[in-house]
């Protein structure tokens, strides 16, 4: 588990302010990871940057409950001890009222090799009722 302290350090998805100053936890994906039933993620971006956030924090429950029902896995494992390096959107694109694409590459560290490995993914979502769900994505591969 990562060492952030979710109460007073910066969010793990990096989102930064105007200023290019960190945005805390608490104000960032904290609100949305904390208070599910009551404050959904906003936009398809937000619902992707709170996703890393729950993988960095390795909180399951609340990658399911943001997966759509129609794709989503009974469970999910998480890599003893990987150290998760970084997010960066790339894009994001809303397709229409209830659909939307962000594409991200998120960094991370096996514990076990300590090789260093990048998802590189172009992510789709889709909007019901007043929530966004991860549906699916397509892995980008590299430029040669």
């Amino acid at each position: 588990m990562s060492a952030i302290d979710p109460t007073t350090g910066p969010c793990p998805c990096g989102r930064t302010d105007r200023r290019d100053k960190p945005i805390g936890y608490a104000l960032c994906c904290g609100r949305y990871l904390d208070d599910f039933e009551n404050t959904p993620a906003p936009d398809a971006e937000s619902l992707m940057r709170s996703r890393y956030s729950a993988c960095v924090l390795e909180r399951a429950e609340y990658l399911l409950a943001t997966w759509d029902a129609a794709k989503r896995p009974a469970s999910i494992e998480f890599e003893p001890g990987v150290k998760w390096l970084g997010l960066d959107i790339r894009s994001r694109s809303v397709l229409d009222a209830d659909h939307a694409e962000v594409e991200f590459v998120a960094r991370q560290r096996s514990a076990a090799t300590g090789a260093a490995t990048r998802l590189h993914e172009r992510s789709r979502f889709v909007r019901e009722g007043a929530r966004w769900f991860y549906l699916d994505g397509d892995l980008q591969q590299p430029l040669a």
